[in-house]
């Protein structure tokens, strides 16, 4: 194998232009990473004893053809030279010492693709990983993924957001781990033997957001005969654009994390709290994006209202309806900010027929934000428990709560003798059911949902970047 993927390199790799995904070495990778992964147990381990268990010398022999093409590769891919050699190393340990649990943390920390962020670059990588929102297990996958990075863009992050550790891409290629609904690249997926204090990188596959965005709010917009004005129409449309708006919104939303009046202790941060908690913390991050956004639109920036519609559209029609009901913390944050806007009567859903009066819920949605911003800065001075139920009261204003919860009755129904954590078992798994409008939008948008796994710009049918 090595001499037949040295003899494709020696007949024209390609210039560090060209495409990996169209050079001979990358469906040998590809193919090779796809037999190995069904012997993989949930840890990424290989039981060598088990009755079933696969050749030892054939799985030796996929490894090396994955260390062959991403040698042969490499030189496509100077600016992770160092990375390609960790990796090689990484997995050459992992099959001579016999696929117990794999570590790829020396690969990983000489993975470094924020330390120069070009736009149209393109990276190969190759980890063991539990892909979120997709494979729960640490299989091996190997991605080739460019970056957005777009003049613009820099420069916002350079001047206003900053955020060194951001990443915006989009697919090239991938294994069945992302034949799914993942759309986020996460270091800390990544099978290693201890957690680096700190990670250097975090990416957003911007192509797959903005490719089931456009056809999920399509068709919430005909299901509800919706019409947008044409700015928004045009997001629509356009892949590229729509890219771009994720990227931005992503950025700003990341950094929002770590950013305003926060309990001592950072949410999703080895915490765990009842899911509305994190619902009000994505929501937070997704109105702070939506608020800068604004800014944005008035600093002579057309991307920021792109993403004030972005934020608006795909949290109302997307995020409520997409998922188990079993926690969805993000289906909560989208309940919640449709139910505000219709009480504060910027939406109306009348005779079968969605309509939005758009200047009058920039503003609602600026004083959701505010109530959400209000609870944070109070929360510092409560009890855990008492910013909690703080928390609920504020989701349960605009939400009724599942008439069986106990939360819902109260601090009295609960026993408070109890530590947090046996409080958050207290918590239904679907504390806030879908409205009688969710469940009819969820009935006829199902298909549509469905259609999105796995989903890439060029499946999108709209105009790619």
């Amino acid at each position: 194998m090595t001499e037949s993927l040295a003899s494709i390199a020696a007949s024209g790799g390609g210039s560090t232009d060209d495409r990996v995904v169209e050079h001979p070495a990358w469906p040998v990778l590809k193919a090779a990473v796809a037999a190995i992964r069904p012997a993989q147990a949930k840890d990424g381990s290989i039981d060598l004893t088990a009755e079933d268990a696969p050749d030892p010398a054939e799985l030796t022999r996929q490894v090396a053809r994955i260390t062959d093409a991403v040698e042969t590769l490499s030189p496509l891919l100077a600016h992770d030279a160092a990375y390609h050699r960790a990796l090689v190393a990484d997995l050459r340990r992992w099959a001579d010492g016999g696929f117990g649990v794999p570590d790829f943390l020396d690969s990983l920390l000489a993975f470094q693709p924020t330390a120069s962020r070009v736009d149209g670059r393109q990276h190969l990588v190759v980890f063991p990983m539990y892909t979120q929102n997709g494979n729960p297990d640490r299989n091996l996958e190997a991605v080739v993924f460019r970056v957005v990075w777009p003049d613009w863009l820099a420069e916002l992050e350079r001047t206003r957001y900053d955020n060194p550790l951001f990443l915006s891409i989009t697919f090239e290629d991938f294994t069945d781990g992302y034949d799914t609904n993942s759309a986020v690249l996460f270091p800390e997926t990544i099978a290693v033997r201890q957690a680096p204090e700190r990670f250097s990188w975090g990416a957003i596959f911007c192509d797959r957001e903005a490719a089931r965005f456009g056809r999920v709010v399509e068709a919430a917009c005909q299901v509800t005969s919706l019409a947008l004005p044409e700015e928004a129409q045009g997001l629509l449309t356009d892949q590229r654009r729509c890219q771009q708006t994720f990227g931005l919104w992503d950025m700003v939303h990341d950094r929002t994390h770590s950013h305003g009046d926060l309990p001592f202790d950072p949410f999703m941060i080895k915490q765990r709290q009842p899911f509305w908690m994190y619902g009000l913390e994505e929501l937070r991050c997704d109105l702070t994006a939506f608020h800068e956004a604004g800014k944005l639109a008035d600093d002579g920036y057309p991307q920021g209202r792109d993403v004030q519609y972005a934020v608006l559209l795909d949290r109302l029609f997307r995020f409520p309806v997409t998922g188990a009901r079993v926690r969805n913390y993000d289906g909560l944050g989208g309940q919640l900010l449709f139910a505000y806007l219709h009480q504060h009567d910027a939406l109306r859903w009348r005779d079968n027929r969605l309509t939005v009066d758009w200047a009058h819920a920039r503003a609602v949605t600026a004083q959701l934000r505010e109530e959400i911003e209000t609870l944070y800065r109070r929360g510092i001075d409560r009890p855990k428990i008492v910013h909690w139920l703080k928390a609920y009261d504020l989701v349960a204003n605009y939400l009724s709560p599942h008439p069986g919860s106990v939360w819902a009755k109260g601090p009295d129904a609960l026993d408070l003798s109890q530590p947090p954590r046996r409080l958050v078992d207290e918590v239904l798994p679907d504390e806030f059911p879908l409205s009688l409008f969710y469940e009819a939008l969820a009935r006829k948008l199902r298909k549509v949902i469905e259609s999105t796994r796995g989903i890439t710009a060029a499946q999108a049918g709209r105009q790619a970047a």
